[in-house]
């Protein structure tokens, strides 16, 4: 296993960060803490969840499930970065009062002592803000975070879903109270959506975060969904099969197979290769619902990208061109 620095802390994480999702909602328990038990066995131990997974009436299942593996010790806890995050409704349906969300302080100390509970530790490593809280000043919520690593309940904080100028904000201001600001930022970024290059990971370079990219295989687009279907073996809905039914896109990806093909490439495994080829990329989120799965992304940390096969991808998934030259002269 390979690891690298998150951002500009000495925090030291695997290239691959094993998302939590699918805990508890598709994955029962035995499986979660098998595929766990298999992902630290490989030396991956950058662990991501969130306070509202489970979903539903079930909010706080999967970090429930992640404490009951710690609970079986043997180094478990000390051996795994923690991620979680915080700004959904963890009140229960029907009973959802209006500081029960978002980033206020009340909340961020309701949030916090919630989680910690339920993941049965006493620290989270890294506290992500799980996206913007445009009624909430930064000056509060580093007040709130502060007091938390006062308190040893916390160490770093990181964002999700921000855009670049929240990122800089929030740094700017943390940076005048003399706090830590954003270590990392969690944003959708794969070979399909790449407008984070524009903005978002410049801001995040510029400001030392580490960048953690959820969706790597954009909704299994990226894992050869095309070949998957023509043997029968997936069968798209939502959002995957509005893409596949717009001409572009769906020749994109049938571009993209081909590409890989050629080359004797697996989709999936070389979609998670790319990421790890680019500047400011700490390491993807995976979320496996199976052990095979979880083996699959590892086999990609061994793929190595030809220059050939790079500049094929920019060729069909082209970036959107570095902020302001791609929209200005």
């Amino acid at each position: 296993m390979e690891y690298t620095q998150l951002g500009r802390t000495g925090l030291k994480v695997s290239r691959l960060v094993l998302g939590t999702m699918n805990f508890g909602p598709q994955t029962d328990e035995a499986t979660s803490h098998a595929i766990m038990d298999t992902a630290l066995d490989a030396g991956l131990n950058f662990f991501d969840t969130a306070n509202v997974y489970g979903w539903g009436e079930n909010k706080g299942r999967t970090e429930e499930i992640l404490g009951s593996w710690f609970a079986k010790g043997e180094g478990r806890r000390d051996r795994t970065v923690l991620a979680t995050k915080v700004y959904g409704n963890m009140a229960a349906d029907g009973d959802a009062w209006p500081n029960h969300d978002k980033l206020s302080a009340v909340n961020i100390r309701r949030a916090v002592d919630a989680s910690l509970k339920r993941l049965g530790t006493d620290y989270i490593d890294v506290y992500q803000f799980h996206h913007v809280d445009r009624s909430t000043p930064f000056e509060e919520i580093w007040q709130a975070i502060d007091v938390l690593i006062q308190q040893g309940k916390v160490l770093y904080a990181g964002s999700s879903n921000f855009p670049g100028y929240k990122i800089a904000q929030a740094n700017e201001t943390a940076a005048r109270r003399g706090s830590v600001g954003l270590v990392s930022e969690q944003c959708l970024y794969n070979l399909f959506e790449r407008r984070a290059e524009m903005e978002v990971i410049p801001a995040a370079q510029e400001y030392g975060l580490g960048v953690i990219p959820w969706s790597p295989l954009h909704g299994g687009l990226l894992g050869g969904v095309l070949k998957k279907e023509a043997e029968g073996k997936r069968r798209t809905e939502g959002r995957a099969a509005a893409t596949l039914a717009d001409p572009v896109s769906r020749a994109q990806l049938q571009a993209y197979e081909d590409l890989l093909d050629k080359h004797g490439l697996e989709p999936g495994e070389a979609a998670l290769a790319w990421l790890l080829t680019r500047p400011g990329v700490t390491g993807p989120i995976v979320g496996p619902r199976t052990p095979e799965q979880l083996t699959s992304a590892l086999r990609a940390l061994e793929v190595e990208l030809s220059e050939e096969v790079l500049a094929g991808l920019d060729e069909i998934f082209p970036g959107p061109g570095p902020s302001p030259e791609a929209f200005a002269w």
